[in-house]
Formats: structure tokens, sequence, C-alpha cells
């Protein structure tokens, strides 16, 4: 069974609390929390995203799923610890040498939450590979990160078909989480080349019924 972990990045802000409400009794797994800084990517949500993740502490007790697309990872990493997430993921491109990564990767795992690397779709996959025993997630996007709204990449399929085949050969205990344009139309492809983890966005919260959406994700 796939779980859904439903970006808030286009909720409008006078609604957000409802929306957050919504997303939650139309059965998501993960609140998932899209962190940009300006410079890693154009767009800077960092203020909303603390600001919604401090809404949804207050009303739920989902997991939160904080996806970091910053420069500076390690004081980003240290401004979301106070939410206490599920998981923290760090983009592999924002290290400059092995030995950062590995001291990101330590100071979330510190904190006792969970560690996430995720990958661009032009980043080979195996980049990866030499961390995958000390994580417990890749995320694999499948649009260029930056915005949402965006049409999902074909080629970022075998992306995930190749990791899940490796994860398999190596008997390792990773989740695979796909995340961009990723809607009820392409949900099965993201699904049946190894994601057990969607990352869906705007498919479901531009949808007229969010519920309908989400079993339409997990079942499709």
């Amino acid at each position: 069974m796939v779980e859904i972990s439903a970006s808030i990045l286009s909720i409008k802000n006078e609604e957000a609390i409802k929306t957050l409400y919504n997303l939650e009794t139309a059965g998501i797994n993960y609140f998932h929390i899209d962190v940009m800084d300006g410079k890693f990517v154009k767009e800077n949500t960092s203020d909303r995203m603390i600001e919604y993740c401090e809404y949804i502490n207050s009303i739920s007790n989902l997991p939160l799923d904080v996806h970091l697309m910053v420069d500076d990872v390690k004081s980003y990493i240290n401004s979301f610890l106070a939410f206490e997430p599920n998981i923290i993921t760090f983009h592999l491109e924002a290290g400059k040498t092995k030995e950062e990564i590995f001291e990101w990767i330590n100071l979330i795992k510190e904190n006792n939450v969970k560690v996430g690397i995720s990958i661009k779709p032009n980043t080979n996959i195996k980049e990866i590979y030499d961390y995958l025993p000390f994580i417990h997630m890749v995320l694999v996007m499948t649009v260029e990160p930056g915005k949402g709204g965006q049409e999902l990449i074909p080629d970022t399929i075998e992306k995930i078909k190749e990791l899940d085949k490796y994860v398999k050969e190596n008997n390792l205990e990773i989740d695979i989480e796909a995340d961009g344009g990723i809607n009820t139309e392409n949900v099965s492809l993201v699904k049946e080349a190894g994601a057990n983890i969607i990352v869906s966005g705007t498919a479901i919260t531009a949808s007229e019924n969010f519920k309908e959406t989400v079993e339409k994700l997990i079942n499709n």
C-alpha cells in the first residue's frame, strides 16, 4: 500500500487552517513541507512553511515530511527540528563534500528524526548509492524543484525503477518517495516503478473532492 504525502505549497494562506483540516480528513499520511530559500531554487517559502508547521502542530497529529530545497542545509535542519518532524529530506546537490552530507545525516539522526536525501531530475541515481545504508528515504524529484503545478518528466520513472532494483538487490530497507507533477492519471506509472510514498499537491488541493482524489492516488 502506498502512502500519500500532501504538499501544502499551493494552499492559500487565508484558507490554510481549513485546507489543512480537510487534507487530514481526506486520509493523507503526511503533510509535505516544501521549504525553499530563494537561492537553491528561485522561490522563497521559508517563513510560510514555518507558519504552516505551527498551524499543523496545533491542530493535527499527522507526521511532517520536511523537504529542504536550500543551500544552507545545516541551519534549516536546526530550524525545522523544532517542529519534531517525522523526516527531514535535503538535496544531494546542496552538499559540497561527502563529509558534509554525512554531517547532515548524523545531525538529523541524533535528533531522532528520519533522514531523506533528494535528487533532481538530472542527477544520476548512482550518486546516492553510498548513502543508502545510512538513510531512511530517497526522494526522487519527478520535476525540477522550485514550483508546484509542473508536469511529470517521463525520464524520471526510469530513475525510480533503477533505484528500486538496486534497493531490492542489496536488501536495503528504504522508502522511495516521488515528487512532482503526480496526479490520478499518471500515479500508476510511479507506483509500478517502485515508489511507495507519493507526494501530491495541486492534484489534491485543486480538486473538488480531496478524499476522492486521495483514494484514486492510492488505488489507481
